[in-house]
């Protein structure tokens, strides 16, 4: 069947059908979560900025990389909590699309990230001597830009095209702009199929096999050693895959609903998209807390 193009001034997300008896309860609770984000993360931050002995390669990646959970948070959930308290729940074509690039922007930031903290613990284990002339600040700040500009040009190009297509619909079926937005469109065009590929690769397959062969590299050589360096080699690479491994079942998830067209339950859709939004912001600072032993000894010292 042909879908007619519509002359659309304004969206409307769906969701909210499915939660209009407990929308203040979700909005309690959603609020609270934000809070403890911004918060949980906010203190590890704070701790590897105060303390000089954390101003090294490793930390600073991890700093990154919880700013980069703060960015994302904050760019779906203030829009989501408005949302829970409105009689209508509408956003302009526009408004939707730039959510849809500072989404994608962040979450693909955070394989490159994952990716350059691979790269910085094998250099750190396998090649000790080497470390402080391949891990200058120059390098560290060079990932740096890197893992936030190379996502940006990506999904720029992507957004970009979007805004010129033509629009069928005006529902948006999700609880805010993700892959959602290329369902409104009349028909997708070659471009956006052919460069959401190659983003795909470029931002999360690549970076991915690299993280994998890396760490992989990283235990055999740490499992032929002593038991010091696979101690040491246990400490720093664990949070990293416990992040890596999360974060990947719930962006293959996400590329999964554009990609493949089935039907979702809208309950089964609005759950695992909550999940996507929620699980690695909240998580990170509580793995990388916890679990690293130089920023735990300070947050210990902080709560006592």
């Amino acid at each position: 069947m042909e879908r007619r193009e519509l002359n659309v001034t304004y969206l409307t997300l769906d969701w909210y059908t499915e939660i209009n008896k407990y929308r203040y309860v979700f909005f309690f609770v959603m609020f609270t979560l934000y809070i403890l984000i911004i918060c949980t993360n906010s203190t590890i931050l704070y701790l590897i900025w105060i303390h000089k002995n954390l101003h090294e390669p490793m930390y600073i990646f991890i700093a990154a990389l919880l700013l980069n959970s703060v960015l994302y948070s904050t760019t779906i959930y203030p829009k989501l909590l408005i949302d829970f308290l409105s009689e209508k729940q509408v956003t302009t074509y526009s408004a939707c699309l730039f959510q849809f690039f500072t989404f994608y922007t962040l979450a693909c930031s955070e394989f490159l990230l994952l990716a350059a903290m691979a790269y910085d613990r094998y250099v750190a284990i396998c090649k000790p001597l080497d470390y402080q002339t391949l891990m200058r600040k120059t390098t560290v700040g060079i990932f740096l830009v890197v893992a936030w500009l190379v996502p940006a040009c990506h999904v720029a190009v992507l957004a970009i095209a979007s805004a010129g297509a033509k629009l069928c619909d005006s529902n948006i079926k999700g609880i805010f702009c993700n892959n959602a937005v290329y369902t409104l469109q009349c028909e997708r065009s070659r471009l956006i199929t052919i460069f959401g590929v190659v983003a795909l690769v470029d931002l999360s397959i690549l970076p991915m096999l690299f993280i994998v062969f890396t760490y992989t590299k990283l235990f055999i050589v740490s499992h032929r050693s002593c038991k010091e360096i696979r101690k040491k080699a246990a400490e720093t690479c664990l949070p990293h895959m416990l992040v890596l491994i999360s974060y990947s079942a719930f962006f293959v998830y996400d590329v999964s609903i554009a990609r493949v067209k089935s039907d979702f339950p809208k309950t089964t859709r609005i759950i695992m998209t909550l999940q996507i939004m929620l699980y690695q912001p909240l998580l990170n600072p509580f793995i990388y807390g916890l679990k690293m032993k130089e920023i735990s000894k300070h947050l210990n010292k902080l709560l006592s």
